[in-house]
């Protein structure tokens, strides 16, 4: 019987998880049809202009390279138009994305990623199967934001696309952007090499005061009042716990070089509880149970005026760590002496780690990230995380994968009814345990 990863030789593992610690790299390939390095111009398309879409373009347009932004694609003309003033007050040079190359609605995405070299999708996250598989359709190196899904099916849709994207040598980077960060690198490096022995517990924290609320206004359809307060919706978002505390779940994932295989636990509303809210819940607590029996504890909720908590600590056979994305980490032995403390000053913003070497590789032609595998995993982790406090349930991970109940709406247009409506007080069904199907 093969033995659990924590339980095999070092130096095996550390075959397994070659360049873990950079970000799930692969060995560098030349790409057919490369880049001269630093000869051409380097085309690239946004899809998704909101404010992360602009992050994400303005990280793109921050590296040493020679690109330049030629199209841009949104559901909304405002929020497409807001991003092209931002991005063009500090990349004029940068920018060649006339009228013509503007593209609004459902479809934009059809029109705009044909015309470049990279896409940076970065849309709700409900939409990124769709958006993902017509980029690798369409041959086209990819930097996408997490989380990738939103439930099952799209999983399975991203993970199909995934491997057409490696058959192709098409670079692809996902926005978990402490696989790029230099204290998760440092420690993992640590980790790997037995530093604190095999990992058997774990806790994992997004615990804050909650993001934004776009209230309905005059004369919206239903299907954009959803979309612009799409946070609240989850075939738009998956509930906070996919679509924020997914990079602390992908941390668990990244330490226990595996995924969980049952997922239990308990959620409510219990502070959002309006109808501006949608049906997302305010706080997650689940534990994810891993194939060698350890238990990770995951926690997030959104409540106003609590203590802020955003960050991993686990435990290990001869040792324990201690993570944040504030750059800390500090790991001991069970006697209290320090094993490593990262300096947290002078180290590099991840955001634009992710596209400096994502563009690196573009440049010089070469294929070496396939981030994908990871980022489904830890989304689907999350999902299912969901999935356990909707239905109190606990869900194993195969039984999961397989369902086919979907959140998508069955056609995509502003008169379009999304699935899940409001009662005749503006209020919407809300997932009951012990009552609520989700797989």
């Amino acid at each position: 019987m093969k033995k659990p990863i924590n339980q095999q030789d070092r130096r095996d593992f550390l075959k397994v998880t070659a360049m873990l610690a950079g970000g799930a790299m692969i060995s560098s390939i030349p790409l057919a049809g490369a880049y001269a390095a630093g000869s051409d111009t380097i085309k690239i398309a946004l899809i998704g202009c909101g404010d992360r879409g602009t992050g994400a373009a303005f990280q793109a347009l921050s590296t040493k390279f020679n690109l330049k932004l030629v199209a841009m694609a949104d559901a909304f003309q405002d929020r497409l138009d807001s991003s092209y003033q931002s991005l063009s007050s500090k990349f004029s040079a940068k920018m060649d994305v006339p009228k013509e190359r503007q593209f609004v609605g459902f479809d934009a995405y059809l029109k705009a990623i044909p015309l470049a070299d990279v896409v940076l999708l970065t849309t709700p996250p409900g939409f990124r199967p769709i958006h993902f598989e017509e980029a690798v359709k369409q041959n086209k190196q990819i930097f996408m934001e997490k989380p990738v899904a939103v439930d099952a099916p799209g999983i399975r849709k991203v993970l199909a696309a995934a491997e057409e994207a490696k058959k192709k040598k098409l670079n692809v980077v996902v926005g978990l952007q402490r696989r790029y960060q230099t204290n998760y690198r440092e420690s993992m490096k640590r980790i790997n090499d037995g530093a604190i022995g095999d990992i058997m517990s774990g806790q994992v924290y997004w615990n804050s005061g909650g993001v934004w609320v776009r209230p309905r206004t005059a004369n919206q359809t239903e299907m954009e009042y959803q979309m612009r307060n799409w946070y609240y919706f989850n075939w738009l978002c998956g509930d906070h716990i996919v679509e924020q505390h997914v990079h602390n779940i992908d941390i668990a994932n990244w330490i226990k070089n595996g995924h969980p295989v049952s997922v239990q636990g308990t959620g409510s509303r219990a502070w959002r509880t309006g109808k501006d809210y949608g049906e997302i819940y305010d706080n997650h607590s689940i534990e994810l149970t891993y194939a060698d029996g350890a238990v990770i504890n995951s926690q997030c909720r959104h409540f106003e005026g609590i203590s802020n908590r955003v960050d991993e600590t686990f435990q290990g056979t001869k040792g324990k760590i201690y993570l944040s994305g504030s750059n800390q980490a500090i790991m001991k032995d069970y006697s209290g002496k320090e094993l490593y403390n990262h300096n947290t000053k002078g180290n590099a913003n991840p955001y634009q780690t992710e596209h400096d070497e994502l563009f690196d590789a573009v440049s010089k032609g070469e294929y070496r990230f396939s981030n994908v595998d990871y980022a489904a995993t830890s989304t689907f982790s999350s999902i299912i995380g969901r999935y356990a406090t909707y239905s109190g349930q606990t869900i194993k991970w195969d039984e999961a994968l397989a369902s086919n109940i979907s959140l998508m709406p069955d056609r995509f247009a502003w008169d379009a009814n999304p699935k899940l409506m409001p009662d005749e007080k503006g209020l919407y069904p809300i997932a009951m345990p012990g009552q609520t199907k989700v797989i």
